[in-house]
């Protein structure tokens, strides 16, 4: 007789137990939690993008960024300032947007730099030590800006093209270029400069064409108290579009290997 119960119930009641006991478990499975929190991962909550800002957005959400290569070119939304970059940023690419700034702290331990291409945005201020913390800039490009003065320079700069800015005389150190040991490559046409400023020897080539320059003197590309001395890097000099007429001043480019080039009066 024990054996019988036995049998009726292991092969009745429990498999209705393990059953109820499943059910229970499924039905609390999909029962929701009350409080969940879900990780932060920086999205934006606005399902609308328009209503965004670009300063608002991660760098790499609005740019494309590529081995070291930063790329923000005609961004939508409008960016007005210079994104956070990432540390490892060697080249910027930051072209017509709508940058009006250029702050000390936009590019502070960026010692990655290589070049920045600031070109067609709306730079009409730069602070004095946005770019002085930068040891290995060779290349800088802000030209297509607002720009009427320019801050201190990296030592290390091999090209810096301000072409089609409103630089004026006052506005750029006298020594702003003399100390750039490595300089080559000087493009300051299209502005509004009354005077050459001084040249360092390493240039291949200087643009000045389109300013308002009327006057050079023996030294401003020679040294006029000697006429042995030859200029041998700089073998590429515009003028043209300035007021001054070179006829009156013959003995200015004795030192060069080749007169400037374009058109003059």
């Amino acid at each position: 007789m024990m054996q019988l119960r036995t049998l009726i119930f292991t092969s009745v009641v429990l498999p209705w137990i393990l059953s109820s006991a499943a059910k229970d478990q499924y039905v609390e499975a999909r029962t929701p939690k009350k409080d969940i929190n879900l990780p932060d991962y920086g999205f934006l909550q606005d399902s609308d993008p328009a209503a965004a800002k670009a300063d608002e957005l991660p760098t790499c959400l609005l740019c494309v960024c590529l081995s070291g290569s930063v790329y923000c070119e005609e961004v939508n939304p409008e960016m007005s300032a210079v994104p956070a970059l990432p540390k490892e940023t060697a080249y910027l690419y930051a072209r017509f947007n709508k940058i009006t700034k250029i702050r000390n702290k936009d590019f502070a331990d960026m010692a990655t730099l290589r070049r920045i291409d600031l070109t067609g945005n709306l730079i009409s201020e730069i602070e004095d030590g946005a770019f002085s913390k930068l040891p290995n800039l060779e290349e800088l490009t802000l030209a297509e800006n607002r720009l009427t003065k320019l801050p201190t320079l990296p030592t290390k700069l091999v090209s810096f093209n301000a072409n089609f800015n409103r630089l004026k005389t006052q506005g750029v150190k006298a020594t702003a270029f003399k100390k750039l040991t490595k300089l080559a490559y000087l493009y300051l046409g299209n502005n509004e400069l009354t005077a050459v400023p001084q040249l360092p020897e390493s240039l291949h080539a200087v643009d000045l064409h389109n300013n308002k320059i009327s006057v050079i003197t023996d030294e401003t590309f020679c040294k006029g108290n000697t006429s042995y001395y030859i200029r041998g890097n700089l073998d590429q000099v515009r003028l043209d579009g300035n007021p001054v007429k070179l006829s009156e001043h013959p003995n200015s480019f004795i030192c060069l290997h080749t007169l400037p080039v374009g058109w003059y009066n």
